[in-house]
């Protein structure tokens, strides 16, 4: 059964920044690419700036150009900031095979920064790898890679990504399990607003295990996807809200057969009242198929309010 809320008008879909500019050359020669702000000491490889924070509080301040180099970081909380938004580039180095930053410490913060060309062995490379603690993303790209940010369980922590980009990320291949743009674990809240996901090359757009979401304001563009799956893919069920958000299914799909799934591989979270409203979806004209809007396995009453959703589309399913 649909719980429905009273109708409110159409949320704007918000302008996504325009934040990367023509590629910079690679680091200087001899220049130290990381400093830590609050002491002013350089460093040339990034886990030593890591290392040198340890379990207090610090910013690394990264300089323009390609690094190829990654970092694990194992306590205190740490700021891995941009000196120049979009021009700092991490490509195609991981560490411990899983990502250019692996992060199990306090908490950790990314802003203004680019990770492109990430795979592993096991096909899950990511831009980000976070296995505990809070993390907040911004202002940042995940391009050409298997995936954007993949997490294990925390779930006493928040995952929150904002005003950011997902680009041809994802893939089903090799007979391994399929890697997403995102990927989170049972972490207790995920927050996604203002963000564009792209392209995707297999696999999910975002794909969350948390017990709440915010996902809002965001655009999920598969027009140019190749082999993909679900746009928003709450794989345990979930609460929070779905809201503002602009979903377009492109053509080339593994599974066309909804734009958001609920509890479609177990009810391990709670569903009931879950707001979905105030999105704009749609499917390609002219496809010769139809789609799902909101797909539900939690048999639970979703709070599913007014949204724009257009030819060829069933607004909802009860699976």
């Amino acid at each position: 059964m649909i719980q429905m809320l009273l109708r409110r008008p159409m949320l704007p879909l918000l302008a996504l920044p325009m934040l990367f500019a023509p590629a910079p050359l690679p680091a200087q020669a001899g220049a130290a690419p990381y400093v830590v702000a609050e002491s002013g000491r350089a460093f040339g490889r990034l886990q030593e700036a890591v290392d040198a924070i340890g379990d207090g509080d610090g910013t690394i301040r990264i300089a323009t150009g390609y690094h190829r180099d990654c970092a694990v970081q194992t306590a205190g909380r740490v700021a891995f900031v941009a000196a120049e938004a979009g021009r700092a580039i991490f490509d195609g180095v991981s560490c411990e095979g899983k990502a250019a930053l692996v992060l199990r410490g306090r908490a950790a913060r990314v802003d203004g920064l680019v990770f492109q060309n990430m795979r592993v062995p096991d096909g899950n490379g990511a831009g980000i790898r976070l296995e505990q603690g809070n993390l907040d993303v911004a202002n940042s790209l995940f391009r050409n890679s298997e995936e954007g940010i993949l997490t294990a369980n925390d779930p006493a922590a928040t995952l929150t990504i904002d005003r950011s980009t997902f680009s041809r990320l994802g893939r089903c291949d090799r007979g391994l399990s399929c890697a997403h743009s995102v990927y989170t674990g049972e972490y207790g809240r995920v927050v996604v607003t203002h963000t564009r996901f792209e392209k995707g090359s297999g696999g999910h757009y975002l794909k969350a295990r948390a017990r709440e979401v915010e996902i809002s304001d965001n655009s999920f563009d598969d027009t140019q996807g190749t082999a993909t799956n679900y746009l928003i893919d709450l794989p345990s069920g979930s609460t929070g809200r779905i809201t503002g958000n602009l979903l377009v299914q492109g053509r080339d799909k593994e599974n066309y057969s909804a734009l958001i799934a609920v509890a479609a591989e177990s009810r391990d979270n709670p569903s009931r009242g879950l707001v979905i409203e105030g999105n704009r979806a749609s499917i390609p004209q002219g496809i010769g198929r139809s789609s799902v809007f909101v797909a539900d396995w939690s048999g639970e009453p979703l709070a599913i309010g007014a949204n724009q959703i257009g030819p060829g589309l069933k607004p909802f399913e009860k699976r």
